[in-house]
């Protein structure tokens, strides 16, 4: 799994962008790329979780979505990630 953390302000241009954002993380769970993808109950970011242990496929998902190089939102990290407790789907 790949975890990728985003921070945001609520910079106009970010806003305009959220709802295809949205709507495209939708497209990616759908075809079993994103296993869980959300805000932060702050509202300063989110996390959004592939399914894939390949990074250059998720950075290219990301590459792909506008909403990530918009004013006011900076992804920080693409990173591996795995479960040691718990279990997700």
């Amino acid at each position: 799994m790949i975890a990728v953390i985003a921070s945001f302000t609520d910079d106009p241009a970010r806003l305009e962008l959220r709802p295809r954002h949205r709507e495209r993380l939708v497209e990616l769970h759908e075809q079993g790329l994103v296993v869980a993808a959300g805000p932060f109950g702050d509202q300063s970011g989110s996390l959004v979780l592939f399914d894939t242990d390949d990074l250059d496929e998720v950075r290219a998902a990301i590459d792909a979505d506008p909403y990530y190089s918009a004013p006011g939102v900076t992804v920080e990290t693409i990173q591996p990630w795995s479960i040691i407790a718990g279990a997700i789907g």
